[in-house]
């Protein structure tokens, strides 16, 4: 007999397969639109989009749900199946000052998080700590001693000063969260929990804590593409039997949110996007192959300088020749328009990111389950203080 979790799990799967034509291309990569081949209806009513009614379809996924219902019906059920109840517990009230030094929203979800714990007295483990905020809320609340796993020492030494600051139970262990020593810190630790760890990071705490006694585990998982593997292995049976198959680079569709984003990142975020555009227009030129050609991020300070700057460090990178001069007028004029495509067809893949996220989570939920776990899902926190909002919950 199916679980609900399988049960959603296989519906899932089933939506997405049928629907990977939609979600799958790399948007980034193409100058045409993916689709205009199988829909050019759909292509033509994307082109026409007004800055403003983009805008608003952006933020509005009701509304874009309904402007997509003509060739992506299957967005409804999709909907449907990516509903996932919220938490409703009050929020703790921790002593006064324990928040000082952690941004205000990343305090908020830390608070979010406590109040869905509802974790015991035992030792808990805090996986991929940081300076171990989240640990030292738990310390407080839960009364329980809480060993915090940091692989940055210098993290593990200010995390350390502001446990013994605020006197609580807390110690840190600096280690890397993937070496099988630091899976061995369950078997002294009823309790474990994580708030944000990365791709393998969290696949191996989800590994270690079912092959261990630990009794209770609390987990938000992020970054699902940062893995070593190219081509994604599912944990639990049901998704090693999925029809669903996932590269590298589709893990990273659930990251690509920006509700959080404040108008100076989205600014940064357009001069960016801008300038790769405009990079990768001035390069296929060049190459004389019509090919993409991937480049790093670079840090913020780059793009307040000039854009040909830019493009020759892109270059000597890339180890593309630069000959003769650069229109920097032009190739940014390219850039932009190229940007502009690209965000109107990112809106057919944008109502795909929640459902592909819970595919992701539920894959989890049934492994916890298959080792004894009663496992619960829910949304911790508003998606307003963070896209990546959904929680699982373990117990034995």
């Amino acid at each position: 007999m199916l679980s609900d979790l399988d049960d959603r799990f296989r519906q899932l799967d089933r939506v997405l397969a049928q629907t990977a034509r939609w979600w799958q291309p790399q948007l980034f990569h193409s100058r045409h639109c993916p689709w205009r081949q199988a829909a050019p209806d759909l292509a033509e009513a994307l082109e026409r989009l007004s800055d403003e009614e983009l805008s608003n379809l952006q933020a509005q996924p009701g509304e874009l749900q309904a402007w997509l219902h003509p060739w992506l019906p299957e967005l409804a059920l999709l909907s449907e199946l990516e509903r996932v109840p919220a938490c409703n517990h009050s929020l703790p009230s921790p002593s006064a000052r324990l928040e000082v030094g952690v941004p205000g929203r990343k305090w908020q979800q830390l608070q979010h998080f406590a109040a869905a714990w509802q974790g015991g007295s035992e030792p808990l483990l805090e996986w991929c700590a940081g300076k171990g905020h989240l640990g030292r809320l738990l310390a407080q609340q839960c009364g329980c001693a809480v060993t915090s796993l940091e692989w940055q020492e210098a993290l593990c030494g200010e995390g350390q000063q502001l446990a013994q600051r605020h006197g609580l139970q807390q110690q840190f262990v600096c280690g890397d969260a993937l070496q099988a020593a630091s899976g061995e810190l369950l078997a002294l630790h009823p309790q474990a929990v994580a708030l944000h760890a990365c791709g393998d990071l969290h696949r191996a705490l989800l590994q270690h804590w079912c092959s261990s006694d630990s009794l209770r585990l609390g987990l938000v998982p992020c970054c699902y593409h940062l893995t070593a593997d190219s081509l994604y292995v599912g944990l639990s049976a049901a998704a090693r039997q999925a029809q669903v198959r996932l590269r590298r680079v589709d893990l990273s569709l659930p990251q690509r949110e920006t509700v959080t984003a404040g108008e100076g990142q989205r600014q940064r975020r357009h001069t960016e996007m801008v300038w790769r555009m405009a990079f990768d227009e001035w390069q296929r030129e060049q190459r004389g192959w019509d090919v993409y050609l991937p480049v790093p991020s670079v840090p913020y300070s780059l793009l307040k300088g000039e854009f040909t700057d830019y493009l020759r460090l892109m270059a000597a990178r890339r180890h593309v020749p630069v000959t003769g001069g650069v229109d920097a007028e032009l190739w940014l004029q390219r850039g932009a328009e190229r940007y502009r495509k690209l965000q109107r067809w990112e809106l057919v893949q944008q109502l795909f990111r929640r459902p592909l996220e819970l595919w992701l989570l539920l894959d989890r939920a049934l492994y916890l389950q298959e080792s004894g776990a009663r496992v619960s899902l829910l949304e911790f926190c508003p998606r307003e203080l963070t896209p990546r909002n959904l929680m699982l919950l373990a117990e034995r």
